[in-house]
């Protein structure tokens, strides 16, 4: 299982939200390159992005702080915010990041996302981030009628590397991952699924190592882990969790 430590850049800073709530960001890192190796250091193996700006705006606002990153860190990015077309799809992956994320063209052009999978295989991941189990878009600013599972099982066939799920609920409160949601998604498809959002300690990734076994039912389950606010506030030592998870595996 993989851990992603996360860098939501607003602009130009490394932050966090939330609830996804633009208002409620705490700067953590003026310099969102400086974040990322530190990250590296700790001995992170991937790192997870967001453009802030880029999800509510629907374009790239923060490219000159992803940029820095990528040529700060060698390992892969995912990065994801405001990518809506297969011109920015590809301009990214031609910058070096490692996987696009796609969260609202999921919702508003599934086949697009379709589309990307077939001219990038295995570079595209689909974000879905859900209120009250529903998929929320647009930055979270929008929630559609559209469920976690129905979005989820669309891509079944289309060679999406990964699906990360966040509860936006939980979002940056420190008060646990929602396991339950979590495993109930892994089960039911066969696309790998990556938790996110309220993960605070050693103990919520216990909690998702614990029930990952009976997650492949379909051969994808719980392949990752994203967190951001606890590893900042130090509830969730980063070096300290990758040795944990390597000692897991």
């Amino acid at each position: 299982m993989i851990l992603f430590p996360a860098i939501d850049v607003k602009d130009g800073h490394c932050v966090r939200l939330i609830k996804g709530d633009m208002a409620q960001a705490t700067v953590f890192n003026l310099d969102p390159a400086d974040q990322a190796r530190r990250f590296a250091d700790a001995g992170a193996e991937w790192l997870h992005l967001v453009d802030l700006n880029g999800a509510f705006e629907g374009r790239p606002v923060n490219a000159a702080a992803v940029d820095a990153i990528l040529k700060s860190v060698k390992v892969p990015v995912q990065l994801g915010g405001g990518i809506r077309d297969l011109a920015g799809i590809e301009n990214w992956l031609a910058r070096g990041v490692a996987r696009v994320i796609l969260g609202t063209v999921a919702v508003k052009n599934p086949a697009l996302v379709k589309e990307a999978c077939r001219k990038f295989p295995g570079k595209i991941v689909v974000g879905i981030d859900a209120k009250g189990g529903k998929v929320a878009v647009e930055g979270w600013a929008e929630t559609s009628d559209v469920t976690v599972l129905d979005l989820a099982r669309k891509f079944e066939d289309a060679g999406v590397s990964a699906i990360i799920f966040t509860d936006i609920d939980r979002d940056g409160l420190l008060q646990g991952v929602n396991v339950a949601s979590t495993a109930e998604l892994a089960r039911a498809i066969s696309v790998p699924v990556i938790a996110s959002g309220g993960v605070s300690s050693l103990a919520d990734i216990d909690a998702l190592l614990e029930i990952a076994p009976s997650t492949r039912t379909y051969g994808g389950g719980i392949a990752g882990i994203i967190s951001g606010r606890a590893i900042y506030d130090g509830s969730l030592d980063l070096a300290a969790a990758l040795k944990h998870l390597k000692q897991a595996a």
